[in-house]
């Protein structure tokens, strides 16, 4: 019997996962080698008959060329078993993540998915078709996406990269998510993600980012000569707890001037809750000093230059002009961020008045949320306990 072989040792081919093509002749032609069938968990033979050809030179030429063609897509992932046991297993690891995107695009028209996970969706998606694409060997298809590619990934974004937990975690939850759309789309039987654990953060503590007084005092100074536009974002975040993001979406219309209050529609909130908040005189004044109210209530309160306008900006422009201006001009540390505002507001008003009213003002749904925001070696001791006088 002929045959063009690769001659291999079978203890390598089952690390690879396959053996090479060779051609078989005789009463039966055909073209065969040996692939990992993950149902059986073993390498089993597939064959490929070549009779239906006639002529043998036709067929020796034809099973040269599909020879070199089952090569090229083994060494690439190729599996035949599992091409036979689910169509989609083949399609390759591209063209699932694109359609992928165009599944969370479309959850995010039809309002399902908010604006900033989508982002998020698409940002952790790319970084992980990118590190693929970095690998010696880079998985083809979908079906190679599998546990141990997910924990090497992991791996690589916390011991390499030296990313926080939390990060890892978080791109342990896209995975788990990206699993569940592979298997409700049929690109694959389970979950990959099953079975990778995230890493418990109950020891870790919330990274504190309070301002120093003194420092609160400077940047107040500062912003009240170079941009009292953004000192007034600067106090609806460290008074009132609005996110970034809400902040950017705050239209006149939402203010009560007579109230003194700031109501937060549910369709701007991060927790789709509509919400009402109380507004220190400290923002009215400051407001009506920069004629605010002038302007239109469907007008945004912070658009272009953080001034009221018809544009929507990008939140980002809170935390760029921090960066770029703040930060830079007063030589704060980088522990110094611009939700440091929030973190040390809350601080402070735990401080003076009850959790109650602190968690109202800032909208938890629970003390324990409220209480994250108060580093324990900054409460200080209630004075009224202190010359408590008992019966005993």
């Amino acid at each position: 019997m002929d045959t063009i072989q690769k001659n291999g040792n079978p203890a390598i081919e089952e690390i690879k996962g396959f053996s090479y093509p060779k051609l078989y002749t005789g009463k039966m032609w055909y073209v065969g080698f040996r692939a990992y069938d993950p149902a059986m968990k073993k390498l089993r033979q597939k064959r490929i008959k070549l009779n239906h050809i006639d002529k043998i030179g036709d067929r020796r030429k034809y099973a040269d060329g599909l020879m070199k063609r089952l090569v090229v897509k083994l060494e690439k992932g190729w599996n035949p078993w599992i091409e036979v046991e689910n169509e989609k297993a083949y399609k390759t690891f591209t063209e699932a993540c694109e359609h992928y995107r165009k599944y969370i695009k479309k959850l995010l028209d039809d309002g399902v998915l908010r604006e900033d996970t989508h982002r998020s969706y698409k940002s952790q998606l790319q970084n992980i078709e990118n590190w693929n694409k970095s690998k010696t060997i880079p998985i083809e298809y979908i079906y190679q996406f599998n546990r141990e590619f997910i924990s090497d990934f992991l791996d690589y974004i916390y011991e390499e990269l030296q990313r926080s937990v939390v990060t890892r975690n978080n791109y342990l939850l896209f995975a788990s998510n990206f699993s569940q759309f592979l298997v409700d789309k049929q690109y694959l039987k389970s979950k990959p993600s099953e079975g990778i654990n995230p890493i418990s953060t109950k020891r870790l503590q919330k990274k504190r980012t309070i301002i120093d007084e003194h420092d609160i005092i400077r940047l107040c100074d500062y912003l009240s000569k170079e941009n009292r536009y953004y000192l007034l974002a600067c106090y609806i975040l460290h008074y009132c707890f609005v996110r970034r993001k809400e902040m950017s979406l705050l239209k006149l219309s939402y203010f009560n001037i007579q109230n003194q209050t700031l109501f937060i529609p549910g369709e701007i909130a991060k927790n789709g809750d509509s919400a009402t908040v109380t507004l220190p005189e400290k923002i009215i004044h400051l407001m009506l000093e920069l004629r605010i109210f002038d302007n239109p209530g469907h007008y945004y309160l912070f658009s272009k230059d953080f001034r009221p306008g018809t544009e929507r900006k990008h939140e980002k422009q809170f935390t760029d002009y921090w960066a770029y201006h703040v930060r830079k001009n007063l030589k704060f540390p980088d522990r110094y961020q611009f939700y440091s505002l929030k973190d040390t507001g809350i601080t402070d008003m735990l401080q003076r008045y009850d959790v109650l009213t602190v968690r109202d003002q800032a909208r938890h749904s629970d003390i324990k949320m409220t209480d994250k925001y108060t580093p324990k070696d900054r409460i200080k001791a209630n004075p009224l306990i202190i010359k408590h006088d008992g019966m005993l």
